[in-house]
């Protein structure tokens, strides 16, 4: 972080105070909002509010608006986002406040846990109808994983994120990960999903996929996995999304070959019926991309009318000139984990 005298001296001063360093602490673990704050910290809203305004004119955390709430969470940006973590990770392990802290937030998640199980359950039945019509998603998980391959990279953008399945997949190779969303019942279960699966490097946050709440030419990786056949505009989609995209970005698209069921768009709001190879190829050549790689996924066999699911991955055509070091696995080791 490198900032003139003035700017560090504020920085610290910022920091420098044993609530607003609790509230660093807190959310290098996640989003939260003014009101999960002021639950753990045990103070009111006004104080709170007022440490968050503070933080923020810092440059230390950002603050994003999900309907009627408010959500923060630390800065966007890397290098704000590396002070707090290497401060935060200074905090001795076992300090009786901070242990408060992690046992109020724990309940916090849980709470969260129950409001998304309670959402998911009642949807669960038409989810899995579709489920039993194509391979197993964990399949298809495997032959993305692989097909982005092993090496780390800095930052991945998963657009309509769902369960944040995708996102938590991931984790151990982006430094930065984030979710979009629409749904804030979604963003609930995508949430609760990220907090038991310990993952501390990734957030969602609500958004259109048309217009998504993020700076262009910021993502190694983006996905949309499963969301295009939503759209009445899937070109759209796939434009916006490279325009989110780094030079030699990469962008990942999971969803079915055509097909016939028109139940799907009667009882399960799909707008289109799958996507051929040569549309998909048209899309991404007019977003700027080449077409790198194509999979398919066969149903199981059955007498039943079955839905093959598609793979394909996209590159930005513009050349990587430098491409930074990352070490994805330690950034995602959250320095809470320390004091924990």
């Amino acid at each position: 972080m490198h900032v003139s005298l003035d700017t560090m001296v504020d920085t610290l001063k910022a920091a420098a105070e044993s609530s607003r360093l609790r509230i660093l602490a807190l959310l290098s673990r996640g989003d939260l909002t003014v009101s999960d704050l002021t639950d753990i910290l045990g103070q009111s809203q006004p104080r709170v509010s007022r440490h968050l305004k503070l933080l923020m004119e810092a440059g230390l955390i950002g603050r994003y608006q999900e309907g009627s709430w408010a959500f923060f969470r630390l800065s966007d940006s890397d290098a704000a986002r590396d002070f707090v973590l290497r401060l935060v990770s200074g905090i001795r392990s076992g300090d009786a406040q901070v242990e408060r802290d992690l046992e109020r937030l724990a309940g916090v998640k849980r709470r969260r846990q129950d409001r998304a199980a309670e959402y998911f359950s009642e949807n669960a039945a038409s989810w899995d109808h579709i489920r039993s019509l194509h391979v197993p998603d964990r399949a298809v998980e495997a032959a993305l994983l692989k097909l982005v391959g092993k090496r780390p990279f800095q930052s991945m953008l998963d657009l309509g994120t769902g369960t944040g399945r995708i996102l938590e997949i991931f984790s151990p190779l982006y430094r930065r990960g984030v979710g979009i969303d629409m749904s804030r019942e979604m963003l609930a279960v995508a949430r609760a999903n990220l907090d038991k699966a310990g993952i501390s490097n990734a957030q969602v946050r609500q958004g259109d996929i048309f217009s998504p709440p993020v700076e262009r030419d910021s993502f190694d990786l983006v996905t949309i996995h499963q969301v295009l056949h939503y759209l009445d505009d899937p070109a759209r989609a796939i434009r916006e999304a490279a325009r989110l995209l780094r030079p030699a970005g990469r962008l990942a698209i999971v969803d079915f070959a055509p097909h016939a069921l028109e139940f799907l768009r009667d009882k399960h709001a799909h707008q289109r019926l799958g996507f051929s190879d040569i549309q998909m190829a048209e899309w991404l050549n007019e977003a700027g991309l080449d077409l790198e790689d194509t999979q398919d996924f066969e149903p199981r066999a059955g007498t039943e009318p079955k839905l093959t699911v598609k793979l394909w991955l996209g590159r930005d055509r513009r050349l990587l000139i430098a491409e930074p070091s990352t070490d994805a696995s330690a950034a995602s080791r959250s320095p809470m984990g320390e004091i924990a």
